[in-house]
């Protein structure tokens, strides 16, 4: 979900952006490399950033200042790490920003956090521990993009959450059940269903392009670690 453009405070703008820098950087170096060494790859970059942007262009009306929607981050994080869905999720909101004014550029900080790195990460972990545990690819990737999208609303509760108390001095628990009880009447089921929908592509990935899988199984859960 996108925070829209002149919701934050300004020091959150700041503090977020911060925050998404070292992660851009890293997945650049890590896009790059993967590109030069796996030319073949291309295609599937490319589907990865279509799939954000389609998915996340979906959006539903939900709390003042913001908006709920599908991620569609679940591929790019499992097949190129959280470092390369950082970068292809701040590409995303930058086109977004410039043609259906869905988010903004002061927010695009917060909003590649909880989107682009956070939410991911989580859903790289859940892959991670699913596939080590012998679950198939459709099982792991409905729940790997179903995580990521839930824990984005999560983040993006925490950081609505933050601005409010920030500006008015109110509660943080009860601004922070406010926000999580409004957007989860729509990011639940919408977590869900992305989950299934990226689950069959990537089940239909398995049989055509398993190399791509194998680049899946190499990515690291952090993404600063060297490569090998």
């Amino acid at each position: 979900m996108h925070i829209m453009e002149g919701y934050l405070e300004p020091i959150w703008c700041l503090v977020w952006f911060i925050v998404m820098i070292p992660f851009f950087y890293i997945g650049v170096v890590k896009l790059r490399q993967i590109l030069r060494d796996h030319p073949d790859q291309k295609m599937i970059v490319a589907l990865s950033g279509a799939f954000i942007f389609l998915i996340s262009s979906l959006k539903l009306p939900s709390v003042t200042g913001s908006s709920a929607h599908p991620t569609g981050t679940g591929i790019a994080v499992v097949f190129y790490g959280v470092g390369v869905c950082a970068v292809l999720s701040t590409i995303v909101l930058i086109f977004q920003a410039l043609l259906i004014a869905h988010g903004g550029f002061t927010t695009l900080g917060a909003n590649c956090v909880s989107m682009g790195i956070i939410g991911p990460l989580f859903g790289l972990i859940i892959w991670k521990l699913l596939r080590k545990a012998g679950a198939g690819v459709f099982v792991s990737m409905v729940a790997a993009a179903a995580v990521a999208d839930f824990m984005t609303y999560v983040v993006t509760a925490i950081q609505m959450t933050l601005n409010v108390v920030t500006a008015n001095n109110a509660s943080f628990v009860d601004a922070f059940v406010d926000f999580m009880s409004v957007y989860a009447v729509t990011q639940v089921p919408l977590a869900i269903i992305e989950g299934l929908i990226l689950g069959m592509f990537a089940q239909y990935l398995s049989t055509t392009r398993p190399d791509v899988f194998e680049i899946a199984d190499k990515n690291k859960i952090n993404p600063f670690a060297k490569e090998e």
